[in-house]
């Protein structure tokens, strides 16, 4: 059996590039899926935002599910990276629903979502590459990658070259950047010089730990609670 929301969200795709993720489209999703309201509404009860959300998780999954027939054993890590970025493009059909939710996320209303999205598909990706980061790294790749590809997301937006070669040369020359500040940060490390000058900071970020395995309440977007 159909999961509801998926019913709404493929409902509702056709009527996204003309009204966004907005109440029109949610009602016209409904009438679509012939969906009681009150079904509707108790699978997304914020309407049309839950099923942008529900769309940039199932763009997730399809690169998951593309990157396992994927034989990334003979690339360069940096160039696997690209690649799984690459593949989170690809696997998107509807390039006008992901330029509406961009715009939908960009309302500060909904910023919190959008970043805890991107966080998401980033944490996604470096577990699909093995990242087993235990201390303030985990943080920091995500919080780059996170970075590139938002970037090259609004870049594949505007790009209209053949098989978005322009958008891969873009992908390819921001990670060129961030392997340039890897390369500093090692040559940090190995400076005895710099290593003293840097030993406070480098304190601080030594206390800072990779949340628990089953535990990430912690991405951008989230609040939790104090435990009593």
């Amino acid at each position: 059996m159909t999961d509801p929301k998926d019913r709404l969200l493929d409902a509702a795709l056709p009527h996204v590039p003309f009204d966004g993720w907005s109440p029109a489209t949610f009602k016209a999703a409904i009438k679509d899926s012939e969906m009681e309201p009150v079904v509707a509404r108790a699978v997304c009860p914020r309407g049309a935002v839950d099923l942008a959300i529900a769309y940039h998780h199932r763009g997730d999954a399809l690169m998951l599910q593309a990157l396992a027939k994927e034989d990334l054993s003979d690339l360069r890590f940096r160039d696997r990276i690209a690649r799984v970025v690459r593949l989170r493009l690809e696997v998107i059909e509807n390039k006008e629903a992901v330029r509406r939710g961009t715009t939908l996320f960009a309302l500060p209303i909904y910023a919190p979502d959008g970043a805890k999205l991107v966080w998401g598909t980033c944490d996604k990706i470096w577990n699909a590459l093995g990242d087993t980061s235990k201390d303030y790294n985990w943080y920091t790749k995500r919080a780059t990658l996170g970075g590139v590809y938002s970037a090259t997301v609004l870049f594949w937006l505007g790009d209209n070259s053949d098989g978005n070669a322009a958008t891969w040369d873009f992908l390819d020359r921001r990670i060129d950047n961030v392997m340039q500040i890897e390369k500093v940060k090692a040559q940090v490390r190995k400076s005895p010089t710099l290593s003293r000058l840097f030993a406070a900071p480098n304190w601080v970020l030594g206390q800072i730990k990779a949340p628990a395995q089953f535990r990430r309440e912690d991405f951008p977007g989230s609040w939790t609670a104090p435990r009593d």
